[in-house]
């Protein structure tokens, strides 16, 4: 049994924008031609649409030094867009930018997926933050996919940013979610009683041509197939930049107290994920200004409430020893202030203009890293 290193990575997908019209901006692929050189030493990447762009974390051993990578990236490609007088927000959905409008990145790869999910790739306009945790020991990686799901729903709630979906609001906090709920073989993940029955099943859709590999499997959490990491795909893209190393240290600190039950030979109870999905579509609908519920309990309690009791009992425990307090306890503030979306809905309720609610995503995106 390998001990797992825990070291983490961030990935976000940003939006470009014209900060003209506060349109999203189809422009990844003249950004790639002209910035070639530094987009390939940060690997910096384009993504499904030309109007998103994708940045990586190198491995980092700490939220602290995952921080310093995410605020680095951030800052550059910033500066790479604005010498194209552009703009870079974060968030799951534009307030208002038409997914009809958008252009596919011509790549095969994106063409390929396009070709496979039709309509729907299309409409993918969307944008998510995944945090990579590292598991080496395979098994404890299943172990820890059927118990840490249980709380991807507390998780999405601190990082709702999608209220809005081509310039209405939806009644969601993560609207993201809901767009991305049509693909197939996304969602909580189901259980699996080992690492084998993950691999049979992974087996299975490719000799079936149901997938070319494991890549085109999209849970909410999954093991990734190019890295030794349980990687957490559930989140909107956190609009500042403390709020994403919030949620790594979170996901970091979730995963490490499974090893240390695990290590004692204690475990916490794995719940249907059809159970979870109830918890997951209230994050989706309220985010922290609903309820969720307790299933040990059997009641439905104020969402804020059980996402403190994750932070103090769940992973109070282990967050010192893993030197990431302060970046956890970050989530009050989330729930003292709202999460994006909330702050979103405040800023139109105030304005009445979406152009408004672009203009502050751009700020808060560049709150702590210009």
């Amino acid at each position: 049994m390998t001990n797992p290193s825990f070291n983490i990575g961030i990935e976000e997908e940003y939006q470009i924008i014209d900060p003209e019209t506060r349109e999203l901006k189809s422009y990844i692929t003249q950004l790639i031609e002209n910035e070639r050189e530094k987009m390939t030493l940060l690997e910096i990447k384009p993504e499904l649409h030309q109007s998103i762009v994708e940045v990586g974390t190198k491995v980092c051993q700490t939220p602290a030094e995952a921080r310093e990578a995410l605020v680095m990236l951030r800052r550059e490609i910033m500066g790479l867009s604005a010498k194209h007088g552009l703009k870079i927000a974060a968030a799951g959905t534009h307030p208002f930018s038409n997914w009809r409008k958008q252009e596919i990145t011509p790549m095969e790869r994106y063409a390929s997926v396009k070709q496979d999910m039709a309509m729907l790739a299309q409409r993918l306009l969307i944008f998510g933050t995944h945090v990579h945790v590292g598991i080496e020991d395979p098994e404890f990686m299943i172990d820890a996919m059927n118990i840490s799901r249980y709380l991807i729903p507390h998780i999405l709630c601190l990082t709702t940013s999608s209220p809005y979906w081509m310039g209405e609001d939806t009644g969601m906090s993560s609207y993201r979610c809901t767009v991305f709920r049509n693909f197939p073989r996304s969602g909580i993940p189901p259980h699996f009683g080992s690492r084998a029955q993950y691999e049979s099943f992974v087996q299975t859709l490719v000799k079936t041509h149901s997938v070319p590999d494991a890549t085109k499997i999209w849970w909410d959490a999954r093991p990734n197939k190019k890295y030794p990491t349980l990687e957490l795909r559930v989140a909107d893209c956190c609009t500042r930049v403390d709020e994403a190393i919030c949620i790594a240290a979170i996901w970091q600190a979730v995963l490490f107290k499974c090893w240390k039950l695990r290590q004692q030979n204690l475990t916490f109870r794995a719940y249907a994920p059809e159970l979870v999905e109830e918890n997951k579509w209230r994050a989706m609908r309220y985010g922290i200004q609903g309820k969720l519920i307790d299933f040990g309990k059997q009641e439905e309690l104020p969402a804020r409430d059980l996402i403190k009791e994750m932070i103090t009992w769940f992973i109070g425990d282990v967050v010192d020893e893993l030197g990431s307090r302060k970046e956890v306890e970050y989530a009050y503030r989330i729930m003292e202030e709202g999460a994006s979306s909330d702050r979103q809905r405040a800023v139109f309720a105030k304005t009445g203009s979406m152009q408004a609610v672009v203009d502050h995503l751009i700020a808060e995106t560049e709150e702590g890293v210009l």
